[in-house]
C-alpha cells in the first residue's frame, strides 16, 4: 500500500516551492508525482494550426519528487507522516501518525 496516493492533499517541505500545499493529480512509476500549483516551469511551444495549438510561453507543472513532499494533515496544520494498521475487518488503513486518525 502507497502512504500517498492520487488526490492527497501535501505540502512541500524541501525545494524552492517549500511550504506550499497542493493536490497529488498524478504519479510516475519512477518515484516521482505531478501536484497541482506546485513546480510551474515555462515551456516555449511553436503554434500548430493543423492541431489547434496556440503558440507562445506556457506554464505548466513538472515533476516532484515524493521525498520532497509530505502528507496534509489539516487538524494540525502542519506535515505528517503516514502509518499503515490493520482495521478491524482486516484491511490495511492509512493514518496519520501523530494523531492517529484515519486519512480519508
Amino acid at each position: 500500500m502507497k502512504k500517498i496516493k492520487k488526490g492527497d492533499d501535501v505540502i512541500v517541505i524541501a525545494g524552492k516551492d517549500k511550504g506550499k500545499q497542493g493536490t497529488v493529480s498524478s504519479f510516475q512509476p519512477d518515484g516521482k508525482c505531478f501536484v497541482t500549483g506546485i513546480k510551474m516551469v515555462k515551456r516555449h511551444t511553436k503554434p500548430n494550426p493543423q492541431a489547434g495549438i496556440q503558440g507562445g510561453v506556457l506554464e505548466k507543472e513538472s515533476l516532484i519528487d515524493l521525498s520532497n513532499i509530505a502528507i496534509f494533515n489539516p487538524s494540525s496544520k502542519k506535515a505528517d507522516k503516514v502509518t499503515i494498521k490493520m482495521s478491524e475487518e482486516g484491511t490495511k488503513v492509512r493514518t496519520y501518525r501523530s494523531t492517529g486518525k484515519e486519512i480519508k
